[in-house]
């Protein structure tokens, strides 16, 4: 048995979802004639109470898009510098929007509103323009923790206040929904534009959406055409997406407890100096000093478990469909 404990990102298609997928009405999404694409925009936008929805094949294109349409060449960005859209995103806020960005210090990777107000670049012709706030919930390399809609609404305020736009990198949303018990649509009202991923913990093979209002989308679809993101035949995955939006939100809540059960493994070994908060799916440790990440995800796969290095002492367990009850247990024994 191997565990794969590397991303929520290595889940399979269940075999409903595949009977979905075989069964999509297709057409040439390009063209905009594609019915399972468009009723999976429709229904995305109307979760969060948006206007339009676009669908693309990977979460960063999303959040790429949304940087590209709302900012000019030389605007500034600010965002956590943790955030996914600054690390892993292969510099695309310097290669697609000609922007530059301004890096907070947040606790575990979140902005809060005083973050906010204090990284806004003054109004002064040597400098960037602030343009675009971009939060991430939940927080990758934060260990999986998530925004409340209080901490949200503070940083709308701050925004509106300066005239900032406010975008979400919500990859990972669903599971902050499960565990604070907020809506999409509470959410929806908070942002200009919103990214979800389908293929983490929803399990889909692949896509993400972009959410925001008709103007939004509408540029976004230029520009994703632009980046070579266009597709065809696209309903055989966008049924994927519709499948997982009706039948496995809920279910993340199994992963966020299998996700905490591990926390008492770990505390156990003597190689492992801290645990990162568990708060959903996402499970960081730090090794003592001694160790190297490099080597203990070496050793750990030779066990036949997969993980991430996610720095020099860190390593990261994410827990996901495909990551069952036996395999927690099959996890323990081979940890021990």
């Amino acid at each position: 048995m191997i565990i794969d404990l590397r991303s929520d990102t290595v889940t399979k298609p269940t075999p409903a979802m595949l009977e979905a997928m075989f069964r999509a009405e297709v057409g040439d999404d390009v063209s905009g004639d594609d019915p399972t694409v468009n009723a999976l925009e429709e229904k995305a936008a109307r979760l969060f109470g948006k206007e339009a929805a676009l669908f693309c094949p990977s979460g960063t294109m999303t959040n790429q898009l949304a940087i590209r349409t709302h900012t000019r060449p030389g605007d500034d960005v600010i965002c956590d510098q943790l955030s996914h859209v600054y690390l892993y995103e292969g510099g695309g806020i310097a290669v697609n929007a000609l922007a530059s960005v301004t890096l907070t210090q947040g606790k575990f990777g979140k902005l809060t509103p005083e973050l906010v107000r204090d990284h806004i670049q003054p109004d002064d012709v040597h400098r960037p323009r602030t343009q675009l706030v971009c939060l991430e919930n939940t927080v990758n390399k934060g260990g999986g923790c998530y925004y409340t809609l209080p901490e949200i609404k503070a940083i709308r305020d701050v925004c509106d206040e300066h005239g900032l736009i406010l975008h979400l990198d919500g990859a990972r949303l669903f599971n902050a929904l499960v565990e604070t018990g907020e809506t999409p649509l509470e959410h929806g009202t908070l942002f200009d534009s919103i990214s979800i991923c389908l293929s983490k913990g929803l399990g889909c093979p692949v896509g993400s959406l972009l959410l925001g209002t008709r103007d939004v989308i509408k540029q976004a679809r230029r520009y994703r055409k632009v980046m070579g993101g266009g597709w065809r035949q696209a309903g055989y995955l966008a049924a994927a997406g519709l499948y997982a939006l009706d039948h496995h939100i809920d279910r993340l809540k199994d992963d966020h407890r299998r996700a905490s059960a591990i926390e008492p493994m770990l505390r156990s070994l003597p190689e492992v100096e801290d645990i990162y908060p568990i708060d959903t799916n996402i499970v960081i440790f730090r090794l003592n000093e001694t160790v190297l990440a490099t080597d203990y995800v070496r050793q750990l796969a030779e066990k036949g478990i997969r993980c991430s290095v996610f720095g020099k002492h860190l390593v990261r367990f994410v827990t996901h469909l495909d990551f069952t009850d036996d395999h927690l247990a099959e996890l323990q024994k081979r940890l021990a």
